[in-house]
């Protein structure tokens, strides 16, 4: 039907005032759409981008539905090399995905866009200067829709703009903190430990701020309790962690012995004694906290005593970040 001419006068109709023509258009067009390459090209030629409503919240669920569909089919165009502005789209989706009146595949639909656009390095730009991110960091916080969120993001965040977004949204890093505690999702406790370990990354900045945002106990949490390859980067970003904490401490954050007056007298052997049981209560103390946060995490809330034994006999031992 394409060789006939059709597209052109039904990107017309998608640009109409009468909305049944509207709708027959538009599913029309997703049915030519689908599998072919020239027909996605052809209707872009033919202006279908300019003819995307500009308010969403005009369209009833099913119609816009059916244009989250036809601009899908249209974006896998972003993996080829035909020139296409993304721009427009991606404002026609993020319209979509801020509306309370879009149902959840309404949402799966535009969230796959934005993922097939985030998959070239050129679009990067579009998608972290106009709210997309704050947008899909929201969406990745419900769990319907939470795995397709976290790759866009996933993305986005090994680009410059992309991470700079990112790492300036005060959504994070507690929103992917949150999604690492999910255990029945272990996708997403993945992408989550991904893109925070992509923050992280050379950067003391990000990791004091997940620090201070108490992400230790999470990973921890993720390296006993998470997938096999959520443990492996947990473990990577505490392993980070503990080397910057000794980095910090450094060779002359302890008392040093040389800078003693010659006439101080050398602790005796009882003060050395009592000062190593207090260092052990300490790292105790902590160990079961940390141990505890855990339990009650894994067992909601359930009781943490079957963890004492292993306390006690590690006390002599440092933490295990």
């Amino acid at each position: 039907m394409a060789e006939l001419g059709v597209i052109p006068p039904l990107v017309a109709m998608v640009g109409g005032a009468v909305l049944r023509r509207q709708r027959l258009a538009v599913q029309a067009l997703t049915q030519l759409a689908n599998g072919s390459f020239t027909n996605k090209a052809l209707m872009v030629e033919a202006g279908i981008l300019s003819k995307l409503p500009q308010k969403t919240d005009n369209l009833d669920g099913n119609t816009r539905q059916e244009f989250a569909e036809l601009i899908l089919s249209i974006s896998l165009l972003a993996n080829t090399q035909f020139n296409m502005d993304s721009s427009r789209i991606i404002s026609f989706v993020v319209s979509i995905l801020d509306s309370s009146n879009s149902s959840v595949e309404t949402k799966c639909t535009c969230l796959g866009t934005l993922y097939n656009i985030s998959s070239v390095l050129e679009n990067s730009a579009s998608l972290a200067t106009n709210g997309t991110v704050t947008t899909l960091l929201r969406l990745s916080s419900l769990k319907e829709v939470s795995e397709k969120a976290l790759a866009t993001l996933g993305n986005l965040v090994v680009t410059l703009m992309g991470k700079k977004a990112m790492e300036e949204s005060p959504m994070m890093p507690d929103s992917l903190m949150e999604i690492m505690t999910w255990e029945e999702q272990p996708k997403c406790q993945e992408l989550s430990v991904y893109i925070l370990m992509i923050l992280a990354h050379q950067s003391s900045i990000q990791r004091e701020k997940m620090s201070k945002a108490g992400i230790v106990p999470v990973l921890l949490e993720v390296a006993l309790l998470g997938s096999s390859l959520a443990q492996k980067r947990a473990l990577k970003l505490l392993q980070w962690f503990k080397d910057e904490r000794k980095s910090k401490m450094g060779p002359h954050s302890g008392p040093q012995v040389g800078r003693m007056p010659i006439d101080s007298s050398p602790m005796s052997p009882r003060a050395v004694d009592e000062s190593k049981k207090l260092m052990k209560k300490i790292v105790k103390q902590s160990l079961y906290k940390n141990m505890e946060t855990i339990t009650s995490r894994a067992n909601g809330g359930g009781d943490s005593s079957r963890f004492k034994s292993l306390i006690v006999s590690s006390s002599s031992k440092s933490l295990p970040y």
